[in-house]
């Protein structure tokens, strides 16, 4: 049976109340059992192929090849999972587990509500009580992923505290769950939180690479130069990475939100500009003021807006086993465009930010063939796109 991971070098652990410590250790104690059980594995891929869509395409990207000037460009569309994102994974495997445990309430966080509309799909599939907090602003921004929550039958909770984003749901996510942890289950949508919960979400995520790998060899017939994907907490990033964390030859890079400009203050990048700090459980990089207070994030996409970031991904930064850079909105918003008119495919604002660092590094264009993880689609961010772009409706 294998141990799950408390810690990726100094990063991660727990710190939370004493009240939680049970509740964690239950969870721990539950994952280890079925991780590698024949048939809680069997039930959750045939979920994944039949109810979920996967494996799901390796597409080439011929008409960025074409803008960028060099190729080949793979996408891996998680964008065409069921919901629309790679959020489903997690949710499925995480409400599989709370069944086994004899959990019948379900609850979650969400910002750009992707997490939030899988997790209550997971939850309508078996059945059980589904309560998802949400920031006041991301309901504004994110309103079609509220409408379908709802449509599923879960509850909606809005969080006006602060600044109506990611942080502040998560943390009342969080108070929920100390309530009632004796009867629900909190669904962490993100590589992120104490342990076990960011090696859970890594392993959930990791169909992502391993599907991916496979795909390049038959398609490419190598391993990718260079793999990129976009991070706020890191879980498309890191299902993404683990299948490729012992192949030195292979790149990785990721892309966090520069916002309105890193020299601005208004940014989502705690690799990039955070220091080591505490938030939501766990040891991670993370965006602090001159007091080392946590500071606010901002992003134009809603899913990374989030001052905090995984553990694996602050202990891959400091061994220096992956890049990570950042990207502003203006730049998101200018691939979100070019992806939607040079490939027909309308992306995720956060996906968008990986897309962005394919026009101004010029590595990966010697590194050979570009993987990128398209993390999801952009139906969500059509009216907030189209606000920033000037489009009509």
């Amino acid at each position: 049976m294998a141990e799950v991971a408390q810690r990726f070098g100094p990063f991660g652990g727990r710190f939370v109340p004493e009240t939680v410590i049970g509740a964690l250790d239950e969870l721990a104690d539950a994952y280890e059992r079925v991780r590698d059980d024949a048939e809680f594995r069997g039930e959750l891929t045939a979920l994944l192929a039949h109810f979920v869509g996967r494996p799901t395409p390796l597409y080439r990207a011929r008409g960025l090849e074409e803008v960028h000037g060099f190729g080949p460009i793979y996408l891996k569309r998680e964008d065409l999972c069921h919901t629309g994102a790679h959020k489903i994974n997690n949710a499925l495997g995480q409400v599989l587990l709370a069944r086994r445990m004899g959990k019948r309430r379900i609850i979650a966080e969400t910002g750009a509500g992707q997490h939030g509309v899988a997790t209550a799909t997971a939850a309508a599939r078996f059945g059980m009580e589904c309560c998802v907090y949400m920031g006041r602003l991301d309901m504004q921004r994110q309103r079609l992923n509220v409408i379908r929550m709802r449509m599923l039958g879960a509850e909606v909770r809005p969080v006006d505290i602060g600044t109506g984003t990611l942080k502040h749901a998560t943390s009342e996510a969080i108070r929920d769950w100390v309530t009632n942890v004796a009867s629900t289950h909190y669904v962490i949508g993100s590589a992120v939180g104490p342990a076990p919960y960011p090696e859970m979400v890594a392993d959930l995520q990791r169909v992502i690479g391993d599907e991916a790998r496979e795909q390049m060899l038959a398609d490419a017939g190598r391993l990718p130069g260079t793999i990129v994907a976009c991070v706020g907490g890191g879980s498309n990033a890191i299902g993404m990475f683990r299948a490729f964390l012992d192949d030195a030859e292979v790149g990785l890079v990721g892309v966090e939100a520069a916002g309105e400009g890193l020299e601005t203050g208004r940014h989502g990048a705690p690799l990039t500009m955070g220091e080591p700090g505490v938030l939501h459980g766990s040891y991670s990089y993370l965006l602090q003021d001159v007091d080392g207070q946590v500071a606010e994030a901002h992003s134009i996409s809603a899913g990374l807006d989030y001052p905090g970031v995984g553990p694996q991904h602050s202990h891959l930064k400091d061994i220096g086993r992956v890049r990570y850079t950042s990207v502003t909105d203006a730049q998101a918003l200018e691939a979100f465009t070019r992806l939607t008119r040079v490939e027909g495919i309308i992306p995720a604002l956060e996906s968008a930010h990986a897309l962005a660092y394919l026009a101004d590094d010029e590595a990966a264009a010697r590194s050979g063939p570009v993987l990128m993880c398209l993390s999801g689609r952009g139906d969500k961010d059509v009216d907030q796109a189209a606000a920033a772009l000037g489009i009509d409706g």
